[in-house]
């Protein structure tokens, strides 16, 4: 049995995998180019981070050097991103993380990963929706229209290790939205990605607005000092950078998106690693640019609220015109964010279902609209279930968790092919292959660690969860096993 837990899936080139979903029936369409793909990373990134994170990881956590918890954050996901081009090259299939690691290191552990993915889009969705919320009341209230507190905040609360009832019914904007996202998803990738374009534009302008008119009120005093003095296990000091990066990880939490739209690009081998480095780079710049200029208009104990954008600019009276149209860019840039993880998921959910690791009707394509409809359906339901009941800072941690292991994973995963299989076509390489994949594992698993500290429970319950999934249900059904 041992044995059989990591039994790698054979390798298939792109021709071979669109042959077998021809004979099949059924195929995803393929429609993207490396534009849309650039456009979906930035959209899976730009959002929580700048508009919501970054002012709490700087008053918590780093202070001012919140700066290098984003560059510290930005090197672990580069050195993934470097690994993720290679494969989604050379295996451009959907299932991203979980597909990669099938092939390299055996059915068990890409179980594992696919779980931890379920993390990373599926209670990210509902995450960034009640976020999403949050910042459609407030542009709502500034135009006296805002809705009461029992229909839009959590019905529970976590306090003390323990969930507590609030007194609200429901979050009802968390729900329409992700309701109206996994519309859009149903009906198709063209729309899908074409509406993430227009998002996405609307985002960056937004950004750089505050940019542009706030660098004016950037003083250099609250700078200093840039690692405040440490203040206890994960406050300020060093050892607060490193949290604040673990922190800050979850702003990263989707650009690995790109590569599970792998089946639905056109030229996947030359598009993927141009969109999953070119989105990177674009929102590791950004981040540090707006962590650099938030942090220098107010003092960094004065972030940390659910708004830490709009709170700076409350502070200059001439600048308060701007708050609506940051309160604007935020809801893009949360939309597209929940609208690439919506996309994300269904398609993992679509691979393991073929694979016979999860029931088949997770592998319905839908045959007008060519997406995983059903897939599509029953994330839609469960992340509006999410949304609606839980808070904002109960999932984030698990969420960057379950992602910090499947970037180590793909790390180790590309060294593991290139031992066993080095004859394979490898269109995109990784460079100084022996130092980068080792590095990008180490980080991404020691900004786990610091992070499993405080969560090693509920980390515990999801992985028992799984793993009785696999052991009654995936093992005795696997395809490739039979």
């Amino acid at each position: 049995m041992f044995r059989d837990l990591f039994v790698t899936k054979p390798v298939q080139t792109v021709a071979q995998a669109d042959a077998e979903a021809v004979a099949n029936g059924v195929t995803l369409r393929r429609a993207l180019t490396a534009r849309h793909l650039v456009l979906l990373g930035i959209g899976a990134v730009i959002g929580a981070g700048i508009f919501v994170l970054t002012g709490q990881a700087a008053a918590v956590h780093a202070g001012p050097a919140v700066v290098l918890s984003f560059v510290i954050a930005g090197f672990a996901c580069a050195f993934a991103g470097l690994c993720y081009a290679e494969f989604a090259s050379m295996l451009p299939v959907s299932g991203s993380a979980y597909s990669y690691s099938y092939a390299t290191l055996g059915e068990f552990v890409a179980w594992f990963i696919g779980w931890m993915l379920v993390l990373e889009y599926l209670f990210a969705a509902s995450t960034v929706a009640v976020g999403w919320s949050g910042y459609l009341n407030s542009v709502l209230s500034d135009f006296g229209l805002g809705l009461p507190s029992v229909l839009a905040s959590a019905p529970l609360a976590l306090v003390d290790g323990s969930f507590q009832f609030t007194g609200a019914i429901i979050n009802l904007p968390a729900v329409l939205v992700i309701g109206a996202i996994s519309i859009l998803c149903y009906v198709g990738i063209t729309q899908s990605a074409f509406v993430n374009s227009i998002v996405v534009a609307i985002k960056l302008v937004v950004i750089l607005m505050f940019v542009g008119f706030s660098l004016r009120y950037v003083d250099p005093v609250n700078w200093h000092p840039f690692v405040p003095p440490a203040q206890g296990d994960g406050h300020f000091g060093w050892d607060g950078v490193i949290r604040g990066a673990s922190v800050v990880f979850f702003a990263y939490i989707g650009f690995d998106a790109v590569s599970t739209a792998a089946q639905e690009c056109k030229n996947p081998q030359r598009d993927m690693p141009i969109g999953l480095l070119g989105s990177l780079f674009i929102c590791t710049l950004l981040y540090i640019v707006v962590s650099a200029v938030l942090t220098g208009m107010l003092p960094y104990l004065k972030l940390n609220t659910a708004h830490p954008v709009t709170t700076a600019l409350d502070a200059y009276p001439s600048l308060r015109w701007l708050k609506d149209v940051v309160g604007i860019g935020a809801i893009a840039g949360l939309t597209s964010v929940i609208l690439v993880m919506l996309m994300g998921q269904p398609r993992i959910f679509y691979t393991m279902a073929n694979d016979g690791l999860l029931p088949a009707a997770f592998g319905k394509i839908h045959p007008k609209f060519q997406t995983p409809y059903v897939g599509t359906v029953i994330v839609g339901i469960v992340a509006a279930v999410l949304a609606g009941l839980l808070p904002i800072g109960v999932l984030g941690d698990l969420v960057s968790m379950g992602t910090l292991l499947a970037f180590a994973t793909v790390c180790v995963g590309v060294l593991v092919l290139r031992r066993t299989r080095p004859d394979l076509a490898r269109p995109f390489r990784v460079p100084a292959v022996w130092l980068i994949c080792p590095a990008g594992a180490i980080a991404c698993l020691y900004l786990f660690g610091r992070s499993f500290v405080d969560n090693w429970k509920w980390m515990g319950a999801w992985i028992i969860l799984g793993l009785l999934i696999y052991f009654l249900y995936g093992y005795p059904r696997s395809k490739l096993r039979r």
